[in-house]
């Protein structure tokens, strides 16, 4: 991956990018963080049960510290934002349209037809039919909320649009509050799933608006003030450290906050994988041959593949816990899939910038040989 400071430019890519030592290994770091968060959960539950208790607001299930953790996330990115070029994204809709009908139409289905196949059928000789039906459940709710905090992260590490991301996850967030409930209730068969209103607000505010806002804020002064060459070129990289050390720590508490989960049942959680592998690199990898058939630049087929493929887990975490209890089947499913998504994202990841060069051969040029004019910010 080129240097973070490019990423604020116009410029077209140079070359393969290269990942930086540390990011390099970074899925040898989650799986660090996964035995500290679990030795932390284990050794010290007093102090792990009090921070995962600290919320937003009495009943939001939004957890202050990692809220935290993913704002410092988050911001770098709204940083990039270009608030211009959102105005063009209309003009080239055919990426939020796929990104949409991936999310929507083909996800919290596809998942509720694998979760069904391997728990109810496949893996009937190891797990008992009640459990098996509460993984099903947590697995249907675990699709029906497309990512929001981590798909940014997941677009920087992709050189991905950053306004272009911000409209996709925008458009998600505002479909999300009115067709999560309905999607679960019909493909889990609950008949009074109630998803709580206030982990959604809260949500789309501490993740989205905040973070955005501070972005804009501090984008518009600091290019007022300094110039973009400065802005790019010394203010953007000094975030990088912070973004990778919070992507870490988030994953060390989330892990901390489930240890007795993951230590116990851990067969199930190998069982519980299985589909949600597959689940990931079928929504991914749909997304983007769809982007490319349409002629998306990468820079926007890219986070629209991985917003397909990653999920919302705060969400699916607090509502599992909600309708079946925090030491539940569906529980335990929802925090498998945080387990599970951020070495399976990094892979994701590294393949759109491998195939790079392929995907804009086909993307770059319609039938006749015509290179694509597709006005907006490209990479």
């Amino acid at each position: 991956m080129s240097h973070p400071s490019s990423a604020d430019t116009a410029m077209p890519a140079a070359g393969p990018k290269r990942l930086a030592f540390f990011e390099r290994y970074l899925t040898v770091w989650v799986l660090v963080c996964m035995v500290v968060g679990v030795g932390f959960g284990k050794l010290l539950p007093g102090l792990t049960a009090t921070l995962s208790k600290m919320e937003f607001g009495q009943g939001s299930q939004v957890n202050v510290p990692i809220g935290v953790l993913l704002w410092l996330m988050i911001y770098p990115m709204m940083l990039k934002v270009d608030f211009s070029a959102i105005g063009g994204i209309a003009k080239r809709p055919k990426g939020l349209l796929v990104t949409l009908f991936v999310n929507w139409l083909v996800k919290p289905f596809s998942m509720a037809l694998l979760a069904w196949v391997f728990m109810q059928h496949v893996f009937a000789g190891w797990i008992g039919p009640d459990m098996a039906k509460e993984y099903t459940a947590g697995l249907i709710i675990l699709a029906a909320a497309p990512c929001t905090a981590m798909v940014f992260v997941w677009s920087y590490l992709t050189d991905g649009d950053p306004a272009y991301t911000l409209v996709q996850v925008a458009v998600n967030d505002l479909i999300m509050l009115v067709a999560f409930a309905p999607i679960v209730m019909f493909l889990c068969g609950v008949a009074n799933v109630v998803v709580p209103p206030k982990v959604l607000i809260t949500s789309v505010v501490v993740f989205i608006v905040i973070p955005l806002a501070a972005g804009w804020l501090t984008r518009t002064a600091l290019l007022q003030s300094h110039g973009k060459e400065w802005f790019a070129q010394n203010f953007l990289p000094k975030f990088h450290p912070v973004m990778i050390g919070a992507l870490l720590v988030t994953l060390v508490l989330i892990f901390a906050f489930q240890a007795e989960n993951l230590t116990q049942r851990w067969f199930a959680v190998l069982l519980i994988a299985v589909p949600i592998l597959i689940q990931v690199y079928f929504n991914s990898g749909l997304a983007y041959l769809l982007m490319r058939r349409f002629r998306v630049p990468h820079n926007v087929a890219s986070p629209g593949a991985l917003i397909g493929a990653s999920n919302f887990f705060e969400l699916a975490v607090a509502v599992a816990i909600t309708l079946f209890g925090a030491g539940s089947g569906a529980a335990l499913a929802t925090v498998v899939g945080v387990l599970v998504e951020v070495p399976v994202m990094l892979s994701v990841c590294k393949v759109c910038n491998i195939s790079r060069p392929w995907y804009g051969h086909g993307a770059a040029t319609d039938k006749m040989g015509v290179k694509d004019q597709t006005p907006g910010p490209h990479p």
